[in-house]
């Protein structure tokens, strides 16, 4: 049987930048559910993609312009968005910031 870990200490994982002045760390997951800390450098872009999974995210700071599906809207801290599989979606940011994402099932390709 496989052994579920259940805590995530902050110590234990690394931000990695995946696209210039965006920064990632997976910091909670399981087959069902992921959870990422991203931070934005003002002017980064978190391109326009689109993939699988079901994705939330929480603003947590800063002000980010959110594209989802071609609509735009700009949010900040306490905001969130949901994003259904498929949906084209990407944001900039405005002001720097940071971002909680929640994916389910887990982005077996953020892991290493």
């Amino acid at each position: 049987m496989e052994k579920i870990q259940h805590y995530f200490l902050d110590q234990d994982s690394q931000y990695e930048e995946v696209d210039p002045g965006v920064y990632r760390k997976v910091i909670a997951h399981h087959d069902a559910l992921m959870i990422c800390h991203l931070h934005f450098k003002k002017g980064a872009i978190g391109k326009l993609h689109e993939h699988y999974h079901d994705q939330c995210t929480y603003i947590l700071s800063g002000k980010f312009e959110f594209n989802i599906g071609g609509e735009k809207m700009i949010l900040g801290p306490g905001d969130s968005t949901y994003k259904e599989p498929h949906i084209i979606h990407g944001a900039v940011c405005l002001e720097e910031g940071e971002l909680l994402d929640i994916f389910a099932p887990e982005r077996k390709d953020f892991l290493k």
